[in-house]
């Protein structure tokens, strides 16, 4: 599967944005889907997954109840919505693609990847 990510840009502090994955190349239902970030100097770390049924997600904790997951599988499409951005959300967000139920916590869970989408979070 090919993945292509979009809808970075720069936000104020408090603001709101919403990244989107595009799929392509094979079923997207069998996929489950991951959103990872990378800053400058730091690891890539896992932000937030959902099944390939969509009824399943989990979250880091540095974002839960400010971002949202979800997909939607006839317009092979995942979305993240991140609410009440912070500085340090900046960073390089990716999405990703494993070929299982549910979605997983390590980068190298992940066999398919998009390219990195950049959000700037100013305060």
């Amino acid at each position: 599967v090919q993945l292509q990510a979009s809808g970075g840009g720069l936000v104020q502090a408090g603001g709101s944005v919403t990244l989107s994955c595009v799929a392509s190349g094979r079923t997207f239902s069998d996929y489950a889907i991951g959103w990872f970030r990378q800053a400058p100097g730091k690891e890539r770390e896992f932000v937030a997954a959902i099944s390939r049924g969509g009824l399943r997600t989990n979250y880091a904790d540095s974002v839960k109840n400010r971002f949202k997951i979800a997909r939607d599988n006839v317009e092979n499409t995942g979305n993240l919505r991140m609410n009440n951005l912070k500085p340090e959300d900046t960073a390089v967000y990716y999405c990703a693609a494993r070929r299982t139920v549910t979605g997983a916590t390590p980068v190298a869970d992940y066999a398919y990847w998009g390219q990195g989408t950049q959000v700037t979070v100013s305060s």
